[in-house]
């Protein structure tokens, strides 16, 4: 495996420890770490197996869930400001979102996926094309009814995240997500990250593809059926369409207009080395720029999920590595471990990664384009080595 790329003094281990984890990848991937605000290491290597090219310091690619972790900054960056408060509801900053029962409906709540709405609703017009468009998605969870009791229950909000907090974001701005981004952090930073990609960096793009076979809806139908899940509820319906609709969602975020469109939770595009850059802005100063205080950085990693299931007979489902969450990032478990407690951040589908750990003043970016990664039963393997030897680097 031939990598490209620097390390510094003290981190020369990750070159091999990044060559051992892609050994077996056929795609490509990007690892960049920063160290108090200074690149420390910035490595690739691999092919854009779709194209047929090199993976380059150039490539970029969608980093799926990692998205989130942009958009809670986006969140903490205004509530440092005064014009958002997590504890006040969402119709605060939306009103028709009160409909259906939703009044109560906090951002925290969203932000740590326990607001009910962890879904479209599965007798909803929101298909695969809709969500690129953004008044028909928004409207559409305006209208819904919770799909379980708000702050009972955890379940992972994988696409109504963005919209809902998107959404407050644009209230409070009078931007979309997107354009605020550009604007607050990725232009200051000048950073490779797009949440709607302009159509002219399309040509650097490396597609995602995956060879790994998936459950079909018949065979998802058939194992909540085992579990003793009704799956005629309103709550399982809703699931098992967006079980049903995932392959094509994968597809239509490998497209242009899955680039293009505006999904805050799902489809940045960018690499490894802008992901970084953005986390260490997080946790210091970085070519002068500090995105959040320290103290919000404390705030937003306080554990909001602790105890809470998955909702009614959901909870049923084997989960052998639960998410955890403080506000609007993922804090360290047994799939994505990061650098261990009292890291933050949020992994992305298939196996991209971005995180920070404030004690050690470590910022993390790796994307891919191999969807290996399975998110439930361990960590990427790909990520094990250099993980491995970035602890001991810094040890």
């Amino acid at each position: 495996m031939d990598v490209h790329g620097t390390t510094a003094a003290g981190f020369e281990t990750l070159r091999d420890a990044f060559a051992k984890g892609q050994a077996e990848d056929d795609g490509g991937a990007q690892l960049c770490v920063y160290r108090h605000g200074k690149k420390v290491v910035d490595l690739w290597a691999g092919r854009d197996k779709v194209n047929d090219r090199p993976y380059t310091d150039k490539t970029i690619s969608i980093c799926f869930s990692v998205t989130k972790g942009a958009t809670a900054t986006m969140a903490h960056m205004l509530a440092e400001r005064g014009q958002l408060d997590f504890g006040a509801p969402v119709a605060t900053y939306w009103p028709e979102f009160a409909a259906n029962g939703k009044d109560r409906i906090t951002v925290a709540q969203v932000m740590s996926h326990r607001s009910g709405l962890n879904t479209f609703d599965a007798d909803s017009d929101i298909g695969i094309e809709a969500l690129a468009d953004w008044s028909r998605c928004t409207a559409a969870l305006a209208a819904m009814a919770p799909l379980w009791e708000p702050g009972s229950a955890m379940s992972y909000h994988a696409l109504t995240y963005g919209y809902i907090v998107g959404e407050v974001i644009r209230r409070i701005t009078g931007k979309t997500p997107g354009t605020f981004f550009a604007e607050e952090i990725a232009g200051p930073l000048g950073l490779n990250l797009w949440i709607g990609l302009p159509e002219g960096e399309e040509p650097r793009v490396a597609p995602h593809f995956s060879d790994r076979p998936g459950l079909t809806a018949e065979q998802m139908t058939g194992l909540l059926g085992a579990l003793g899940i009704d799956t005629t509820s309103r709550h399982a319906r809703a699931m098992l369409k967006t079980f049903a609709d995932m392959g094509a969602a994968m597809a239509f975020i490998n497209s242009r207009k899955g680039h293009a469109a505006e999904m805050p939770a799902a489809n940045m595009i960018g690499d490894a080395a802008s992901l970084a850059k953005m986390y260490a802005a997080t946790i210091g100063e970085v070519d002068g720029v500090c995105l959040l205080k320290p103290e919000t950085v404390r705030h937003a990693m306080r554990w909001l999920t602790e105890g809470l299931n998955a909702p009614g007979d959901f909870a049923k489902m084997p989960s052998p590595s639960p998410h955890r969450y403080g506000l609007g990032y993922q804090l360290t478990r047994t799939a994505a471990p990061m650098l261990g407690e009292g890291s933050f951040g949020h992994d992305g589908a298939g196996g991209r990664i971005g995180f920070a750990n404030p004690e050690s003043g470590v910022a993390v970016g790796y994307v891919c384009n191999n969807m290996l990664w399975d998110g439930q039963s361990g960590p990427d393997a790909r990520w094990v080595p250099w993980t491995e030897a970035l602890r001991a680097a810094i040890a």
